[in-house]
């Protein structure tokens, strides 16, 4: 028992060191921020059967249902094209002969806000890897992610038809009929912005909620499959006794949350949108880790029989 009371203790001194502002992010720090009991918001949730055969007969066991979540993804939404800022992988995602510069329209007009911004993404596999599996076990059993580290999932720089001209989602019913697959609410009065189009333009005078409503648009395309996109699905497959992430819906923490990297790196997750503070990004680039719900339980026959929640 004394591993996880010493890990536990290291999580606790790393979290007191967090929350300040980040403008450098590395894959060490990528690493040590999945140690967030409030993202991972381990729950055990039911009990599994399992119909176990031996030369002796068959008898039924059980084993612990549980749940959390697992940082699948690093999803970067920034202004300058090839200025991802993950420095490590920046060169995953440089400019092209389709896609080059970027930046936000200007006139140096008064009414400039209401220009369009624009923003490159990049979904690119969480680094945690075998830290976070440590850190997830020291709570008991723990269950795989579908994010693979460093795996590029999205670059936006190579889907310029759907990313920079909106071609074809720009006559989806979602981007044409006002109130469907929206970021907040006019009748709240905490509309972001639209998920539809899911291209790198909006409509946004605030920098960080521009970059945050590309972010789930990123999102959004990763976790289905058959979009009209360049990417991977970031998706893992059921199995005896393992329940995957499934799709990413907005404003809904059942089907993921988001962990604020840079400019502040936060201790914990939320979804857009939110009421906390937000601080504006000096060279508009931004990073959030993507946090999605999976639930398993260990193995413990040859023959799966099904499973219980609990209320």
């Amino acid at each position: 028992m004394k591993g996880p009371h010493r890990l536990r203790a290291g999580i606790a001194t790393i979290l007191l060191t967090t929350g300040l502002p980040s403008f450098a992010l590395d894959t060490a720090t990528l690493v040590s921020s999945v140690l967030s009991p409030d993202c991972l918001a381990y729950r055990v949730v039911g009990v599994c059967y399992w119909l176990y055969c031996s030369h002796g007969g068959c008898s039924v066991r059980t084993s612990v249902k549980v749940r959390h979540y697992a940082p699948d993804a690093v999803v970067s939404s920034y202004s300058t094209t090839g200025a991802n800022p993950w420095v490590e992988v920046r060169a995953m995602s440089q400019p092209n002969a389709k896609a080059q510069a970027g930046g936000d329209g200007t006139t140096n007009h008064g009414n400039e806000n209401n220009l369009a911004k624009f923003k490159n993404a990049d979904v690119i596999g969480h680094p945690s890897g075998y830290l976070f599996s440590q850190f997830a076990s020291s709570y008991g059993y723990s269950c795989p992610g579908a994010g693979r580290p460093f795996m590029p999932y999205l670059l936006s720089t190579l889907d310029p038809l759907a990313w920079r001209f909106n071609v074809p989602e720009m006559v989806y019913p979602e981007a044409l009929i006002p109130g469907k697959r929206e970021i907040g609410s006019r009748s709240a009065m905490n509309l972001w912005g639209n998920v539809y189009p899911r291209g790198g333009f909006l409509h946004q005078a605030d920098d960080y909620k521009a970059a945050a409503v590309v972010t789930q648009r990123a999102g959004d395309i990763v976790t289905r499959r058959g979009q009209l996109h360049v990417y991977q699905p970031l998706l893992a497959n059921a199995r005896d006794g393992y329940w995957p992430a499934g799709e990413l819906v907005e404003s809904n923490a059942t089907t993921g949350k988001w962990q604020e990297l840079t400019p502040i790196l936060s201790r914990t997750c939320a979804v857009f949108p939110h009421a906390d503070p937000a601080v504006q990004a000096q060279q508009g680039d931004y990073a959030w880790a993507l946090w999605r719900p999976y639930s398993c339980c260990r193995r413990r026959g040859q023959v799966f029989l099904g499973s219980t929640d609990l209320q």
